[in-house]
C-alpha cells in the first residue's frame, strides 16, 4: 500500500539546520564573507544581479553565499527581496556613449574610432588551471592606466554615414515592465529585451548557438563589445532637472547582421542588441543574437521555423525561476494525484487481462 510520509514541521525545521550545517562546511575552514564574493566572484555575482534585475553587488553576494552558489537559487532569493523594496520612480535613461569603458572592442572594424581596449578577459588566457592560485600566492599587479573619462561614440554609427545600417528610430512611448506586469504576446522589442536581460544564461546562449548553425539566418559580426560604467540618472521635479543618483556597470553588444532588403526597405545591415548588468559577454552577444532573430517580422523576413524565431517559445521559456519552480514543484508531495494515476492504470490492466485471457483460451 503507499501511504503518506508524515513528517511535519519538526523535520521541516531540522531540514533547515541541516542545510545551514551544509552551507557553512568545515569549521576548520575559514568562512567566506560578503566581500570575499563581491570582489572575487565577481562574474557569479554578476549574473545574479543581471537575471535578479536588481543592482546590488552586496545583496547579491549575500545570496550567492546563502544558496551555496547555487546560481538560481541565488536568483530567486534577489528577486523575492526586490518585491519587497519601494519604487520612488523612474530613472533616465542610461547614455552608453559616455560609458567610461573599461574594455571595448569591434570585430568588424580593426582601426576603430577611439581605440579599441582590450581590457579585463579571459580571451586571451591559455586555459591551463594556475596552481600558484591554490598556492593563494601574490597576483602581480596590472599596469596602472589613467581610466578612460571620454566619450565613445558606438562603432555602427559610423555606418550610418554612408547609409549601410538601419537606423534605430528613438521614441518617447514608455516601455512595460516585466517585473510589474505579466508578458503578453505579440510583445514590442523593448519587451523583448527585457525578458532576454533576465533569462538564463545558458538558455538565451543556447538559443543563440542554434542561429549561428543556421537555425534562424542568422549570420552576424560583433560590431561593438563595450564594458564600462555609465552614471544613473534621475529627474526630480522639484529641482526641474536631472541628478546622479549613481554609477553601474555594464555590458553592451551591438551586433551587424546582413539584410537583403524587403519591399519597404533596401539591402542594408540590421542590428542585434544586448544590455547586461555587470560584465556578462557572453550573455550580451547571446542576448543580441536572439533579439535580432526575433525581429524576421519586424524586418519582413521569411520566418524558418527556428526556435529563435519563435517568441512565445523563448520568452516563455528563458526566466529560469518560472522554469524552476514549474520543475521543482514535482517532488513536492502529490499523493493525492499519483492514487488516482495509480487506480486507474489498475482498471486498465484488468480490462486488458479480462480481454487477453478469452483470447489465449480459444486459442488453447
Amino acid at each position: 500500500m503507499y501511504v503518506a510520509v508524515k513528517g511535519g514541521e519538526r523535520a521541516i525545521d531540522n531540514a533547515h539546520a541541516w542545510l545551514a550545517e551544509e552551507r557553512r562546511g568545515d569549521l576548520d575552514v575559514a568562512e567566506l564573507s560578503i566581500a570575499q564574493i563581491r570582489e572575487q566572484l565577481s562574474l557569479a555575482v554578476n549574473r545574479v544581479m543581471a537575471e535578479g534585475s536588481l543592482y546590488d553587488p552586496d545583496l547579491a553576494a549575500l545570496a550567492i553565499k546563502q544558496s551555496r552558489g547555487d546560481m538560481i537559487e541565488a536568483i530567486f532569493l534577489i528577486r523575492a527581496y526586490r518585491t519587497t523594496l519601494p519604487r520612488f520612480g523612474a530613472t533616465a535613461p542610461v547614455d552608453t556613449e559616455a560609458m567610461a569603458c573599461d574594455r571595448r572592442i569591434s570585430a568588424t572594424f580593426k582601426d576603430a574610432p577611439g581605440g579599441q581596449v582590450l581590457g579585463p578577459t579571459f580571451d586571451y588566457t591559455h586555459r591551463l588551471l594556475d596552481f600558484a592560485l591554490a598556492a593563494e600566492g601574490d597576483i602581480p599587479e596590472a599596469p596602472q592606466s589613467e581610466p578612460r573619462t571620454e566619450v565613445t561614440p558606438h562603432i555602427t554609427e559610423f555606418l550610418n554615414q554612408e547609409g549601410l545600417i538601419q537606423t534605430e528610430v528613438s521614441s518617447d512611448d514608455v516601455p512595460g515592465d516585466l517585473t510589474r506586469e505579466p508578458l503578453e504576446l505579440p510583445s514590442s522589442r523593448p519587451l523583448r529585451l527585457q525578458a532576454l536581460t533576465r533569462g538564463d544564461e545558458g538558455f538565451v546562449l543556447s538559443m543563440a548557438y542554434s542561429t549561428q548553425r543556421g537555425y534562424g539566418r542568422n549570420h552576424a559580426f560583433v560590431g561593438e563589445l563595450r564594458i564600462g560604467k555609465v552614471a544613473v540618472e534621475m529627474d526630480i521635479p522639484e529641482l526641474g532637472f536631472a541628478i546622479e543618483v549613481g554609477e553601474i556597470e555594464l555590458t553592451e553588444c551591438e551586433t551587424v547582421n546582413q539584410f537583403q532588403g524587403s519591399k519597404t526597405e533596401p539591402p542594408q545591415f540590421t542590428r542585434g542588441y544586448g544590455l547586461v548588468f555587470g560584465q556578462s559577454e557572453r550573455k550580451s552577444i547571446s542576448m543580441a543574437l536572439v533579439d535580432r532573430a526575433l525581429r524576421w517580422q519586424e524586418l519582413g523576413e521569411d520566418n524558418m521555423g527556428a526556435p529563435a524565431q519563435d517568441e512565445e517559445f523563448v520568452l516563455y521559456h528563458s526566466d529560469n525561476i518560472q522554469a524552476t519552480g514549474f520543475l521543482e514543484h514535482i517532488k513536492l508531495p502529490h499523493y493525492v494525484d499519483f492514487q488516482s494515476e495509480l487506480e486507474l492504470i489498475r482498471k486498465l490492466r484488468r480490462e486488458a487481462m479480462e480481454n487477453i485471457n478469452p483470447v489465449q483460451e480459444a486459442a488453447e
